[in-house]
């Protein structure tokens, strides 16, 4: 086999992992290759916080680790040298202007991920890296524990550098279909379960179908397990015909996936009153009823939540809405303050991956050197991106990581 070195790097998969690793060697002055797949780059980043692009968020690194849980100090040396602030430099400095509405995500003032992928297609450009798309790497060649090259269906490049890029197993659609985890594994490296995360779920009640018309804001969701009672998430919520969706569901379904297949079915807590508690909801409810001591129980909780929702949980409660708080018995009152404050829900499952945004599970993190994402089984060959074993909630915590982990990739350091 000819072992002439054509490339510094050859980048597989064009994500945002991918393309800022590209980036980063070739501005080092390495001869840079980014092969993907599918005919077009950056499709799953084309379709990221609904076309919107939420790229990052504000915290400090030490709050944005913890959000990742137990794994998350990994990410120490990335977000020292690429934190959201350099990012957000990086994309000014490649012309585009970024803006945080709420103080906390930050997106393209466009409001559009074309407008990322884009500045990115440019940059790549301009600093002369090499895009083959429609090349679908078959396997990573290698000669005593050195990196050599790679394989593709039509094709062999040779290089001693590679970073695998290639996103986990979320929207087969875009192109997901966890070939860099099988790489990995041809390589000799230990990939962990792998469990679809952040999509909608189903329930087992089937009254969540009669208020799909309302987002309810700021929802506590809690796993009603014993065993797995500090398991909670915080966000909007959505009633679907089958099930929930929303920001609150796409947090909680990364920890709720596992639990499925362990038990079949998830009990869950929901509060959709902004968090108030029992003697809050029932203050509130007496003080209503004072301002109309006509007003039905109906009138009373649209104070707090939409019609269609409301009608329901009366329902559940037993109570007829068209009553008055002072007909309703004590047992009645007590029952649907519990109600309002721990709304119960049963988790039956999901689409899996069909459906997932990112995956949960990946690249065994202790066999990657976190000061440079090279791996510490074979030489030359780096990870980045949703292809390890590392994910985060709703917020741009993903695109930061891979940013982040692409950047320190891209500088090869052994």
């Amino acid at each position: 086999m000819d072992l002439t070195k054509e490339y510094d790097l050859i980048v597989v998969g064009g994500g945002a992992a991918g393309m800022m690793a590209a980036i980063v060697a070739a501005r080092e002055d390495k001869k840079v290759l980014l092969l993907e797949k599918l005919s077009q780059i950056g499709a799953k980043l084309k379709a990221t916080g609904g076309g919107r692009c939420n790229l990052t968020n504000t915290l400090s690194n030490e709050e944005f680790m913890a959000k990742f849980g137990r794994n998350g100090r990994f990410m120490q040396d990335a977000l020292k040298k690429f934190d959201h602030n350099d990012l957000m430099s990086f994309f000014k400095e490649i012309g585009v202007e970024t803006h945080a509405p709420d103080g906390f995500k930050v997106f393209p003032t466009s409001h559009s991920s074309q407008t990322i992928i884009n500045a990115l297609l440019d940059e790549m450009h301009r600093i002369g890296v090499e895009i083959i798309t429609s090349q679908k790497v078959q396997n990573i060649l290698h000669t005593d524990n050195q990196v050599c090259g790679v394989k593709t269906t039509e094709k062999t490049f040779y290089a001693k550098n590679v970073v695998i890029a290639t996103g986990g197993l979320g929207y087969p659609a875009l192109g997901a279909e966890g070939d860099g985890h099988e790489m990995a594994r041809e390589l000799g490296h230990k990939v962990t379960e792998l469990y679809p995360a952040m999509m909608p779920l189903f329930v087992k009640e089937s009254w969540v179908a009669n208020c799909r018309a309302d987002t309810i804001a700021k929802v506590e969701l809690r796993v009603a397990i014993k065993k797995h009672s500090k398991l909670k998430a915080h966000g909007d919520l959505i009633f679907t015909k089958s099930g929930i969706r929303g920001p609150v569901v796409l947090d909680a379904a990364r920890e709720l996936t596992p639990l499925l297949e362990k038990y079949g079915e998830v009990p869950i807590l929901v509060n959709l009153t902004k968090g108030m508690n029992e003697e809050q909801i029932l203050r509130h409810l007496k003080d209503e009823a004072a301002k109309d001591p006509n007003a039905t129980m109906l009138e009373l909780l649209t104070t707090l939540l939409p019609s269609s929702l409301s009608k329901e949980l009366c329902i559940l409660a037993g109570i007829d809405p068209i009553l008055t708080h002072g007909k309703l018995t004590g047992a009645q009152r007590a029952k649907l303050v519990q109600l309002l404050a721990y709304t119960p829900l049963t988790v039956t499952g999901h689409d899996g991956f069909k459906m997932a945004m990112i995956t949960s599970g990946g690249v065994d993190l202790k066999e990657i050197e976190p000061k440079t994402m090279q791996s510490r089984v074979i030489k030359g060959l780096y990870f980045c991106g949703e292809v390890m074993n590392l994910d985060g909630p709703c917020g741009g915590y993903n695109l930061q990581w891979s940013f982040a982990g692409g950047h320190l990739a891209g500088k090869l350091r052994s």
